[in-house]
């Protein structure tokens, strides 16, 4: 090491990076305030740490600090807005979802397929009160689920094909569909009814219904209105879900 050069920090670099968006993720999924201490705790780092990294967070808005802890800053509702506009979301979306759950009683979700992966970019279900099967963010289990099948179903076979090729099709219960004979014929019903269900197939006690929507000036994307329910209840509620999922696509823009 030359004299002029300087010892890297443990918390330089890529690593740094990694752990400032660890402790984001955990004040943003706490109920309350985080202290700095429990922070460090999580992490797993020193407190002196901590602090280094919660300086830049605090200084563009991420976070806050509060007199009970870090907190979610005032830029993290300017991000979201930014993101609903990057996928042509509508204002209206989000009320979309919270009048299908109140017409149904049934967690609703808006799902996406964007740059070769699938998502849930939004739902009423996190702030529920009750556990639920999906969560806002990578889906990893798009086979075995409704929003997975309608969206799969809706894209270019040479581009469904190379999602299949790279995720597969993993069984998750004793009622998923693991062959891509099989899996393929699903997706066929699906565009020919314009519905796709999945009961059991990601979760043994779900049960979810999905719709695709147009996507139009979206080039290689896909979109995807759906709502989960536990299983029992699917087949007693099945063609009232089903309506008012075609009622809540039309208002989606």
């Amino acid at each position: 090491m030359t004299p002029d050069a300087t010892p890297a920090s443990p918390s330089a670099g890529p690593q740094s990076v990694d752990r400032a968006l660890e402790l984001l993720d955990v004040i943003a999924q706490a109920p309350d305030p985080v202290s700095a201490k429990a922070l460090a705790r999580r992490a797993g780092c020193a407190l002196s740490t901590v602090y280094h990294l919660l300086g830049p967070l605090t200084a563009r808005g991420l976070v806050v600090r509060t007199s009970a802890g870090y907190a979610l800053g005032h830029r993290i509702p300017t991000l979201h807005q930014d993101f609903q506009r990057q996928l042509h979301l509508g204002r209206d979306t989000r009320e979309v979802l919270l009048r299908l759950r109140d017409a149904t009683g049934a967690q609703a979700y808006f799902s996406t397929f964007r740059d070769g992966g699938i998502a849930i970019v939004d739902s009423t279900a996190a702030h529920a009160d009750r556990p639920t099967p999906f969560v806002v963010g990578p889906e990893s289990r798009a086979h075995a689920t409704a929003h997975g099948k309608a969206l799969l179903a809706a894209l270019p076979r040479a581009v469904r094909q190379r999602y299949l090729t790279e995720h597969g099709l993993p069984r998750l219960t004793e009622h998923t569909i693991t062959g891509r004979d099989r899996f393929e014929a699903e997706l066929r019903r699906v565009r020919r009814g314009g519905v796709a269900v999945s009961v059991a197939e990601s979760d043994p006690g779900y049960a979810c219904l999905a719709v695709p929507l147009p996507a139009p000036g979206l080039p290689g994307q896909a979109r995807a209105l759906s709502v989960s329910l536990p299983a029992r209840a699917y087949q007693r509620h099945h063609a009232r879900l089903v309506q008012a999922l075609t009622r809540a696509a039309r208002d989606v823009h």
